[in-house]
């Protein structure tokens, strides 16, 4: 059963912006996934404390703005540094029930200084092993307010029974070249992570999948005006002009030719559970294989840079 995949998508909303509930919340969804007997669970784009969302409501773009700065500020400081083991407890639940993980999270990392922050995708092993940290290439418009862009570093696939998986965030999915990069690894299962979002999953999951010839994972989370924690900085301000709705979920899965295996769910709360066969790959490879048969790098090669990215470098 080899070919045989159970996979979990974990659409829910954070604590927003508490480092600490956010990842009892996430703990407890391991464990519900275990219950369903989940190999893979996959979660949100910045799920770990949650999504900038003040930046479209506060005027984000204003410069040296004290609600801009003290929220920031507050972000940072419940950002997550892997390095201080802030996800050991996900690592242990990954290793005690031998389930692999994806997680988006924002990232203060200590290889940086420690003071900016990166939306990064982890991936931890069913051996509870943090095995690729993928910083997001380039921020999406507002977020380069609060994220810092990231490096090659985390263009990384692992392997997962049969499968071969390799993830990218938010709109990330729509640069080509990352997408070939991982393909190029012999990615097969793709996993795309999302702030939450019907408008974005519905189109590029397909699409992904149909050019890749591969299982499209999409996983986005959800948030709602009752999951702003009461004692959020200018919570007031955030409020004035929010909807009621910030993220409607929208997660689902496409098979290796472009159709949906589960269509986009929309405001609900949850666990999504599926099987996925990895024979229905060489299927659709058959008659089309983006780096293997249906390909020329005698014309077209690709050319990446996977070395994490630092100011300084010492010699001692």
């Amino acid at each position: 059963m080899n070919h045989l995949l159970n996979v979990a998508l974990a659409q829910i909303s954070p604590v927003w912006l508490n480092k600490s509930d956010t990842l009892k919340k996430i703990e407890n969804t391991i464990f519900e996934a275990s219950k369903e007997q989940a190999e893979l669970i996959v979660f949100g784009e910045g799920l770990l404390p949650g999504y900038p969302f003040w930046l479209a409501l506060t005027g984000g773009a204003e410069w040296d703005k004290k609600v801009n700065k003290e929220l920031h500020a507050h972000y940072v400081l419940n950002a997550v540094t892997i390095e201080k083991g802030d996800l050991n407890t996900v690592c242990d639940l990954a290793k005690k029930h031998k389930m692999a993980v994806y997680l988006g999270i924002i990232e203060r990392p200590l290889d940086r200084g420690g003071h900016s922050i990166y939306a990064s995708l982890v991936y931890i092993d069913q051996e509870g092993i943090v095995q690729s940290v993928h910083r997001k290439l380039q921020p999406t418009y507002d977020e380069r307010l609060t994220w810092a862009p990231g490096d090659g570093h985390g263009l990384q696939v692992h392997s997962l029974k049969a499968f071969t998986v390799g993830g990218l965030n938010c709109w990330e999915n729509w640069m080509p070249l990352p997408r070939a990069a991982l393909y190029g690894l012999g990615e097969n299962l793709h996993i795309a992570v999302w702030p939450g979002g019907e408008h974005n999953t519905k189109d590029i999951t397909r699409f992904i999948a149909r050019e890749s010839r591969s299982f499209v994972i999409s996983v986005s989370s959800l948030m709602k005006l009752k999951d702003f924690p009461k004692d959020t900085p200018h919570l007031d301000r955030i409020l004035e002009k929010a909807p009621e709705i910030l993220a409607n979920g929208g997660s689902c899965i496409a098979g290796p030719d472009g159709e949906w295996v589960v269509e986009p769910i929309i405001n609900t709360e949850g666990l999504i559970m599926q099987s996925i066969n990895y024979k229905r790959v060489f299927e659709e490879r058959q008659n089309f294989d983006p780096v293997g048969h249906y390909s020329r790098p005698d014309v077209t090669k690709l050319a990446v840079n996977r070395e994490r990215q630092s100011t300084v470098s010492f010699n001692d």
